[in-house]
């Protein structure tokens, strides 16, 4: 089997990399090949003669053409502008986030072989005058051009597995808490910066109130959804190809109340509070609870508790010690 991975030098790519070259195989079939593209070259790769790096501009038709075309049976599409940046730059998220997608559906028809797609997708895809709980069934009526742009690129998957052009499927991903590295442009990324920092005896900034509330996900499960998908047959998906992953609802109280009582009153002192309107609008907008039934039923799996999220992340990048 050959893999592609796109966006692959994001934190998640890393991370299913490394996974996927663990395992050797993705249900059931054994990985020969894997190239992980991003607008920059990914580094600190490792030597595996399975592990190809390159870079890749998603919205370069041709380029994607001239990768695509060397044949792959496995593509997870993670290559995004995230939400803020594609928010305050409209044009730059709907060439990356949604043209970017139809150049990647294109290329992989060509190939004439269905080949297998997992896409990223957000629970941003919901917003407005939502449910108190997300459904299944719930309509998609995102309020930010990256919400759009993944509900639209959801759509396309779906229409090309249904004329049997490719086999995808969309997981709508909550927030990715703890995020490794350092802040990026997404409205979410305070979320893991007052854990992350704290932990690792740096400040933080927390811009919103300690009463919001957020859907999350551990980067450990949501790199175990991404490996779970790929292995689904298609008869399991039938004709709904997107799906809202299980999570925890959590209040940004409740995570620094765990980090307390994790690491210490000392961790909790390094956040500061100076609240900013416009990440409290994005994140007000945002589906806090979801009932995630139908991804449940195909296996998929939420983390436990805040706790156990910060434990993992403690564990997996901080070598299992925390800052005093």
């Amino acid at each position: 089997m050959r893999v592609l991975i796109t966006g692959g030098g994001g934190f998640i790519g890393r991370k299913l990399t490394a996974r996927l070259l663990a395992d050797g195989e993705v249900g059931g079939r054994r990985i020969e090949r894997i190239d992980v593209v991003d607008v920059v070259e990914t580094t600190g790769a490792g030597k595996d003669a399975r592990l190809h790096t390159g870079t890749l501009d998603i919205t370069d038709a041709q380029a994607v053409d001239g990768l695509v075309s060397q044949g792959f049976d496995l593509v997870f599409h993670l290559a995004a502008i995230v939400s803020a940046n594609a928010e305050t730059d409209m044009d730059l998220g709907y060439r990356v986030n949604l043209d970017g997608t139809r150049h990647l559906l294109e290329s992989l028809r060509s190939l004439g072989t269905c080949p297998k797609i997992v896409f990223a997708s957000s629970v941003a895809v919901y917003g407005g005058d939502m449910p108190a709980v997300i459904e299944d069934d719930t309509h998609l009526t995102p309020q930010t051009s990256y919400g759009g742009q993944k509900a639209a690129s959801e759509l396309l998957v779906a229409d090309y597995s249904r004329k049997g052009l490719v086999d995808g499927l969309s997981l709508r991903l909550p927030t990715i808490v703890v995020r490794p590295g350092k802040p990026n442009k997404a409205a979410s990324t305070f979320a893991s910066s007052i854990l992350r920092e704290p932990l690792a005896g740096e400040k933080a900034i927390c811009p919103v109130t300690t009463d919001s509330e957020m859907y999350i996900l551990s980067p450990r499960r949501v790199v175990s959804a991404f490996i779970h998908a790929a292995g689904l047959p298609k008869e399991r998906l039938g004709m709904t190809r997107s799906l809202v992953l299980p999570g925890i609802t959590v209040s940004i109280g409740a995570m620094i109340e765990a980090l307390g009582e994790i690491a210490g009153p000392a961790a909790v002192d390094r956040i500061e509070h100076v609240p900013d309107a416009a990440i409290q609008h994005i994140v007000d907008g945002w589906a806090p609870r979801v009932n995630a039934v139908r991804a449940r039923e195909l296996g998929f799996e939420a983390d436990g508790d805040i706790r156990e999220i910060i434990e993992a992340h403690i564990a997996d990048e901080l070598g299992g010690r925390h800052a005093a």
